[in-house]
Parts: C-alpha cells; structure tokens; sequence
C-alpha cells in the first residue's frame, strides 16, 4: 500500500492518527480512489512516502477521518464525500498551474 502514495494526488491527514491517499484521473475514473489509508504508524509511513515524493498532505479532520471509516483501499470515494474531495483536489490543482505557468515563461 505504501508503494501507491507517490502515485497519489494529495493524502489527507486528521493530522496525527490517520492518513488517506487519493488519486484521480479525470478521463479514466468516474471519482477518485482511496489508494492508500493507515493508522498509527502507517499513517506516518504514508506521510513521510508521500513528503519524498512531493505528494501533498492536507490536513481535513472530519473528511480523513469519514474516507477511512467507510472506504476500502482500491474503492471510489461516496457520492456524498464528492464535493468535499473536489474541493481539497481543485485546491492542490491551483498550487500545481502557477508554478506550470512559471516554467512556461521562461
């Protein structure tokens, strides 16, 4: 499980005790995947994984908390956590197109 976090999007955090790696690809996927959960020190492998691959960790208490509760590695997210999840994604895509868009002026 720990090899899918440098794939992931982002990986939520409650920040201490549990950890949740998505991943989306719009053209492939209907929503976006839990490919990675953990508690404990799982979730701080999945932490330090996911800072050595630049994969951002965002902490969302109560949505890391509901993905880890009620999804199964491998499973989309439920419809009910979508905007949620599309919100924390349009967020992390907005920290990716600056620094695109800087690279490009050059």
């Amino acid at each position: 499980m720990l090899a899918a976090v440098p794939a992931a999007d982002v990986v939520l955090t409650n920040p201490v005790h549990v950890a949740v790696a998505l991943r989306y690809v719009a053209d492939v996927m209907r929503a976006p995947l839990v490919v990675a959960k953990g508690a404990g020190e799982l979730a701080e492998q999945m932490k330090a994984a996911a800072r050595r691959a630049g994969v951002p960790i965002i902490e969302r208490r109560a949505l890391a908390r509901a993905l880890f509760r009620s999804v199964k590695v491998g499973q989309e997210i439920p419809a009910a956590l979508y905007r949620a999840v599309a919100e924390v994604l349009a967020y992390i895509y907005s920290l990716r197109r600056p620094s695109a868009a800087r690279q490009g002026a050059r």
